[in-house]
């Protein structure tokens, strides 16, 4: 066997490098997915999936209320630090195991054998649903930015709660029309976002500082902002930071495609590496153009379109038809940033309910594209609480691999790695990831200001316990019965040998 290996299956012709193959005999899977995925498409999807710089452009006015522009400046270098800590220790795992399920198949091969099947259906519900909140997420901020940009331009224009519904299910069916029909054509609609991606970042900061009214050095890199009223500016400067944060949630998103991009164990985690670095930089060189052209801070912070931005742009440029142009590449990154989205969730959906983790997990297992909800509440805080609970839920999905890695290599037990290794530095890094995770979970759940009442409170705790009694409910009286880990569809499960030599057994690949 040589070059690339064919296999129809149905109607489709699946299409594998001989590597690819091995890999999927390896973990026990029969490949069920084209690989459409390239190197520059995978990269193009992950860029614009995470989509740091619109992300910080979105949600920036948090960061400005609680900790202020050093939050920001400083916040942001934090977070990339430790953004590629936590993204190094998963291409690592993910050079092991390129595949769909990624966190949960993760969790399964380093867990205790004792406690493997438990662990691995608590971390299949968490991931699964912080993916779905974090699609639900983005589909709301693309239909609020797009309603946002008719008020700017029509002043008669009154807001009604049913006209963000009606907004994010169109948006909703943009994104599950083209992942289902359209779906060949993803690997060039992402190319075209990720250059679209550099280039509307080129355009808004050209535009921005020749434009602009300009803050001072002082106020960029100094100024500090306690608008929480916390008793601790340290507390403050903490909460401020999860904004930040919010840029780089879902980096894992192309792990997620494994299964449909060639040569996965080594493309994956140079395309995981790639997108935190490349992100990180112009996520860092905008938000430092922001805030040195932020100008009249109330008056963006007050403005009635609902995001900030808009009011930069259009006291920028002083024309609601440019600043509507500024705002139209944003959105539209946004789009490619919920077709990738959406395709990563209905594969990773896919992928627990072929090993039988989700509830109708045949009905989920055979039907591959799978959206999210789109609902709008008469108040937005319901909906901020999803954008916080899906961030605390995926750092806790990140957490529990890493943490089980950890204990792996503190107690010196052998873990066969991928083409893709951490080397002597593995267990510094992987302990830096989960010290950053914790200190980033513990912010996650706070409001933006203490002493709230429920109007006003931060949702994300109390809705990530719920989601672990149900995980745990469902354990209870139907996973514990039949649930052994991810499912082997094939046997024969082989030693896998890299071109660089690397072995890995085929202990992960049999049920326990």
């Amino acid at each position: 066997m040589s070059g690339i290996e064919m296999i129809a299956l149905g109607d489709a012709t699946l299409k594998s490098t001989e590597a690819d193959m091995a890999v999927m005999r390896h973990m026990g899977k029969r490949q069920q997915l084209q690989r459409i995925f390239g190197f520059f498409p995978t990269l193009a999807l992950s860029l614009t999936l995470l989509a740091s710089w619109e992300a910080l452009a979105s949600g920036f006015a948090a960061g400005l209320s609680n900790g202020g522009p050093v939050v920001i400046v400083y916040g942001m270098i934090l977070t990339i630090i430790g953004t590629l800590a936590l993204a190094a220790s998963l291409s690592e795992m993910a050079s092991i195991c390129p595949i769909s399920g990624a966190q949960y198949h993760w969790t399964f091969l380093f867990a205790p054998s004792s406690a493997a099947a438990f662990i691995t259906w608590m971390q299949g519900w968490i991931t699964v649903f912080a993916k779905q909140a974090t699609a639900t997420s983005i589909v709301f901020l693309t239909a609020t930015q797009i309603q946002g940009v008719i008020i700017l331009n029509y002043d008669t224009y009154v807001p009604q709660g049913w006209h963000g519904t009606l907004l994010m299910w169109a948006v909703l069916l943009t994104l599950l029309v083209t992942n289902v029909w359209g779906i060949r054509f993803l690997p060039m609609i992402e190319l075209i976002g990720g250059i679209c991606h550099v280039v509307f970042y080129v355009m808004v900061l050209v535009t921005l500082v020749v434009l602009a009214p300009r803050s001072s050095a002082s106020f960029v890199f100094t100024e500090f902002v306690n608008g929480g009223q916390w008793a601790s500016d340290g507390v403050s400067w903490c909460v401020g930071l999860l904004t930040v944060v919010y840029c780089f949630v879902g980096f894992d998103g192309a792990i997620h495609m494994s299964e449909e991009v060639k040569d996965s164990a080594t493309t994956i985690p140079k395309v995981i590496m790639l997108t935190i670095l490349i992100n990180g930089t112009l996520a860092f060189g905008f938000a430092i153009c922001l805030l040195f052209t932020l100008g009249n801070i109330k008056e963006i912070l007050s403005t009635n379109t609902g995001y900030p931005i808009i009011a930069i742009f259009y006291q920028a440029t002083g024309s609601k038809a440019a600043a509507t142009a500024m705002m139209a590449g944003i959105i539209i990154i946004a789009f490619s940033s919920g077709f990738a989205l959406l395709a990563s969730v209905s594969r990773l959906t896919f992928a627990f309910a072929r090993d039988g983790g989700m509830p109708f997990s045949a009905f989920f297992a055979y039907r591959r594209h799978h959206a999210p909800v789109a609902v709008n509440i008469g108040s937005t805080i319901a909906l901020y609480a999803v954008l916080s609970l899906s961030s605390l839920a995926l750092y806790v999905s990140y957490l529990i691999p890493i943490s089980l890695l950890v204990i792996k290599r503190l107690r010196k037990q052998e873990v066969q790695f991928g083409p893709f290794n951490l080397g002597r530095w593995g267990l510094w890094i992987n302990l830096f990831a989960v010290a950053f995770g914790i200190f980033i979970i513990i912010f996650l759940p706070f409001p933006a200001q203490p002493n709230v009442d429920a109007s006003a409170l931060n949702w994300a705790g109390p809705l990530f316990g719920f989601l672990l009694l149900l995980a745990l409910a469902d354990w209870l009286f139907r996973g514990r019965f039949y649930y052994k880990g991810p499912s082997q569809e094939i046997g024969g499960a082989e030693e896998l040998k890299y071109d660089n030599g690397v072995e890995i057994s085929a202990q992960h690949a049999k049920s326990r």
